[in-house]
Formats: C-alpha cells, sequence, structure tokens
C-alpha cells in the first residue's frame, strides 16, 4: 500500500502551481490559485499536501533538498463545530495504493484537533472508490445533490458524527497506525496480518 517516502504537510503560498497542476489532474480544475490562496490564508481552513520524498525507498533522512513530488492534496473548512471537507484528490499514478486513506485520516485528525465534532463532504455519485473509503471511515449518505457537478453528475452528501469521541479517536488512530505498519511491513519485505 503505502510504497514510498512521503511527507504531509501544511500547504504555503509557495506551493501554488503545483497544487492547482494537481488539482487539474485529479479534480478538473476545481479551484484557482486565487482561490487556494484564500484558503491558506484562511485561519478556518486546512490544506494538506501528501507528497513523495526522493521517489524511492531508502533510509536517508528527511531534508528539504530532497527531491518532492506532490501527488495529493486534501482540504477542509473549519465552520462552527463542522469540518466540512471540500477537497480531496490523490495523483492517478498513485491512486488506490492508501494515499487517499492516509490523506483522510490527517484531515479527520485536523478536524479532532481543532475539537470538531461532525464531518461532511459531498462525493460524485458514480466514484464507489471514494464511497467506499468514507464509508469505512463511518460516513453516511445523509442526501443528494442534483446535477451538483459542471458534468451534470449528483453529489452524494455524506455526514460522520462523533468526531469528538474517544471511540472515534481510537478508531482512527488504529486506521493510521494500521496504514503506517502496512508500509513499513512492505519495506522490510514483511506481510501485514
Amino acid at each position: 500500500m503505502l510504497d514510498i517516502q512521503y511527507s504531509i504537510k501544511q500547504a504555503i503560498a509557495d506551493d501554488l502551481k503545483a497544487m492547482v497542476a494537481l488539482d487539474k489532474l485529479c479534480l478538473g480544475g476545481i479551484w484557482s490559485a486565487d482561490g487556494y490562496l484564500r484558503e491558506i490564508a484562511s485561519p478556518n481552513s486546512t490544506i494538506l499536501l501528501l507528497r513523495e520524498v526522493n521517489g524511492e525507498l531508502n533510509n536517508e533522512p528527511y531534508s528539504e533538498e530532497r527531491t518532492q513530488k506532490l501527488i495529493g492534496l486534501g482540504c477542509l473548512w473549519s465552520i462552527v463545530e463542522e469540518a466540512h471537507i471540500t477537497l480531496l484528490g490523490i495523483h492517478p499514478e498513485y491512486q488506490r495504493r492508501g494515499w487517499g486513506q492516509l490523506l483522510l485520516c490527517s484531515l479527520l485528525e485536523d478536524a479532532v484537533m481543532r475539537q470538531l465534532e461532525r464531518a461532511t463532504l459531498e462525493v460524485k455519485a458514480t466514484n464507489t472508490a471514494a464511497i467506499n473509503l468514507y464509508q469505512k471511515y463511518g460516513f453516511q449518505q445523509a442526501g443528494r445533490r442534483k446535477k451538483y457537478y459542471p458534468t451534470g453528475e449528483d453529489a452524494l452528501i455524506l455526514w460522520l458524527n462523533g468526531l469528538d469521541k474517544p471511540e472515534f479517536q481510537r478508531k482512527l488512530q488504529q486506521q493510521k497506525a494500521k496504514l503506517i505498519k502496512g508500509r513499513s511491513n512492505e519495506e522490510t519485505g514483511k506481510t501485514s496480518r
């Protein structure tokens, strides 16, 4: 699954060009550079960037000078007690390898740190891989927005309650640990159980 060295960090203005390019590739160009800049500046937004570090498995220590390819981005808005996950995108070459799950975990961790109580998002009704991922974390369908996307596709409205509950937080940490453990087992050639 998680088969490369990676870093997850908050976006900064220097990341704009790469963010807009990945947005166009993964999401069809949802936001412009100005839109991302507003989100970076907002205290109510979190934009996380997932980067491949150096593109290979090795034991070198992390440094800023190493090559870093942007492979994922996610954003949430903090609105009163709610986390609205506005986007989650993974580079097509890295999809279905656990990276979207890791980024979702990181966004939900941010929501927990902000002491938010629930999360919501919209997802294309035909995007079964994303829907399955969200359901794995406890999101449930609460509605449908007809012709929500520019393509005319409907969006499902999903909600997750209980972010502030210890049992959710424990489960989130267990799922993230399992992802990371699976990564370290792959590096050493072991299989996870």
